[in-house]
């Protein structure tokens, strides 16, 4: 079996073994019957199928990349990764204790709304970008380096940018006022992880620099 088909394979078993988890964080604190989780898990299988799909087209050694934390990852991000994983799951079991919150209908479509965009976000940076890993090293092993096309030419960590409306989007979408706690924490770390990983890749990545002198904001165009 080659490294792609190994790839597949693990992805496809860890987007099994993370939606058994996911449900447990939210079922078991909520109990078999919340609707609105289920629906919420349909549309996150659909949606995850649908952009692995395009990302199987457009960048398939991406599957390589992101199947686990490589050697070289920083060990600061080590610990801030597992950190940001553990603030995301927390989410759903917060909604599932909050699944009596009276969220108005509204409220729940704007979090599919900033749920799908950011879904449809981290697609396309994926799509663009071979070194988009799950960790920050700089990558030698696979000849790295500066991407500028694409969503790169408007801002330097666009993958962060299409995280936030995916952060405020769950909870929303799960109707839990309370679930924004953990996600606005994630947010904090995503901000202070994205600052480490820039300065990370001024100092070590060749044309990085320059490329800031083109594309001068890191998340915010005119802010950051």
């Amino acid at each position: 079996m080659n490294d792609s088909a190994r790839a597949v394979r693990r992805a496809i078993l860890s987007l099994v073994g993370f939606f058994v988890v996911l449900a447990a964080a939210m079922f078991l604190p909520a109990g078999i019957e919340w609707r609105q989780g289920w629906l919420f898990l349909a549309v996150f299988a659909i949606e995850i199928a649908l952009e692995a799909l395009y990302i199987w087209r457009k960048n398939p050694e991406l599957f390589v990349a992101r199947s686990k934390l490589h050697k070289g990852t920083k060990s600061w991000d080590r610990a801030l990764f597992y950190f940001l994983q553990a603030l995301i799951l927390a989410i759903f079991p917060v909604a599932g204790l909050d699944r009596w919150s009276a969220a108005p209908w509204w409220i729940i479509v704007l979090g599919y709304v900033l749920f799908t965009l950011g879904m449809a976000g981290t697609g396309w940076v994926m799509s663009v970008n071979k070194f988009a890993e799950m960790s920050v090293r700089i990558q030698t092993d696979r000849g790295h380096q500066v991407v500028d096309t694409g969503p790169y030419a408007f801002v330097r960590h666009p993958f962060y940018v299409a995280t936030f409306p995916l952060l405020a989007g769950m909870p929303l979408a799960l109707g839990s006022y309370w679930a924004l706690v953990p996600a606005a924490v994630a947010g904090v770390a995503l901000i202070i992880r994205t600052a480490l990983e820039d300065r990370t890749l001024q100092r070590e990545l060749p044309g990085y620099r320059e490329y800031t002198g083109r594309v001068r904001y890191r998340l915010a165009p005119g802010v950051w």
